[in-house]
């Protein structure tokens, strides 16, 4: 059932039925001979729907309406048994548009969670990819098992379910795509690109602007990625009723930011990246990410507080007030570059 199959004609046994009220509350079944769905609404014969074409309406004892389709794969998402948080749909279409999976990708998840971007992943590959999926726990790896095997019928041909640690576990090399959704991505970077091809992409899905900064300035220091782009997406529905055309008051903003990476080829040393960052965006409180593991060598550099990495190129103002403070500074203030404090907010939008 991971092709057509099951997806178009009449309602059989063993199908997945959505099930839909008329106040819009969806339920998932799974149609079986002799079975019945129970609800407050009373009860429907799974009988009553196999035999029937997609898009029919039964009624329950009591004379509730439902409309029975099969449910979309946004709808199977929304409504699943979870363990952990899903990815949502808005950020499954910007990961499958921006990290470009591609019918026949060879992909690294890690980790599973629920398997809901297990089941989007799959569907982009198809039947000749291959998706890979790591889980530390036994529990959440299970439900993602379930989640898949019930939306396609049964174990998917291009699916592999691991319980374990990313960097201990992973044996793929020659891997198209990674998509690492979990608390510290930064820590299976140096497994990550051991796996990818050149050029191969690696994504990371994290929920704060700390695990945010952090995934990037690793990036930015791991010579084998190349410049990594960030981004968060937030979706709002419309109200439409007659006149009334209006924003719903209620809308999906924040869920977690996406990162994408390309991998560069061995040995290659990409251009220094010029940039423009913000007014104290490197000044004395910045510490850059191997400093602040105590991993800083000679390959490190020497920046000290206040002075920009080496990947910023410092740009000369364009205005010739742009330096000036103000209000102009006391003779005996010192003139050096850390005469002036960064503001509390300039750090905000430092790229």
């Amino acid at each position: 059932m991971t092709g057509i199959h099951g997806r178009r004609g009449p309602f059989t046994d063993g199908d997945t039925v959505q099930l839909t009220d008329p106040k819009g509350r969806m339920h998932t079944i799974t149609l079986s001979e002799g079975g019945t769905f129970h609800s407050h609404k009373g009860k429907v014969d799974h009988a009553d729907l196999i035999g029937q074409p997609e898009g029919s309406v039964v009624r329950s004892n009591t004379g509730t309406s439902y409309v029975a389709l099969r449910p979309l794969l946004i709808d199977y998402t929304l409504s699943m048994k979870r363990g952990a948080t899903i990815v949502y749909p808005k950020d499954a279409a910007q990961v499958l548009v921006e990290a470009d999976i591609f019918p026949g990708a060879r992909v690294v998840e890690a980790g599973a969670g629920s398997g809901a971007m297990s089941n989007w992943l799959l569907r982009a590959v198809g039947e000749q990819g291959m998706v890979h999926s790591y889980e530390r726990r036994a529990d959440f790896a299970e439900i993602a098992r379930k989640n898949v095997e019930r939306f396609h019928g049964g174990p998917h041909p291009a699916w592999k379910l691991t319980v374990g640690d990313l960097v201990e576990s992973l044996d793929e090399t020659e891997v198209d795509r990674v998509f690492l959704d979990m608390l510290a991505p930064w820590e299976c970077l140096d497994a990550v690109a051991g796996a990818l091809i050149p050029g191969g992409l690696v994504c990371c899905y994290v929920a704060t602007t700390t695990q945010l900064s952090r995934v990037v300035e690793e990036m930015r220091e791991d010579p084998r990625f190349y410049e990594p782009r960030s981004w968060e997406t937030m979706l709002r529905t419309w109200h439409v009723e007659g006149l009334a055309v209006r924003p719903d008051h209620r809308m999906i903003g924040h869920t977690g930011f996406l990162v994408v990476a390309r991998r560069l080829a061995d040995g290659a040393e990409a251009p220094e990246r010029r940039r423009r960052p913000a007014k104290g965006a490197y000044g004395k409180d910045f510490t850059p990410v191997r400093e602040r593991d105590g991993r800083a060598g000679a390959e490190a550099g020497t920046a000290t507080a206040g002075a920009a990495p080496a990947a910023v190129a410092p740009v000369a103002p364009t205005e010739p007030d742009a330096a000036t403070p103000t209000e102009p500074a006391a003779p005996a203030e010192p003139t050096g570059p850390d005469a002036a404090t960064p503001d509390a907010g300039s750090d905000g939008d430092a790229r």
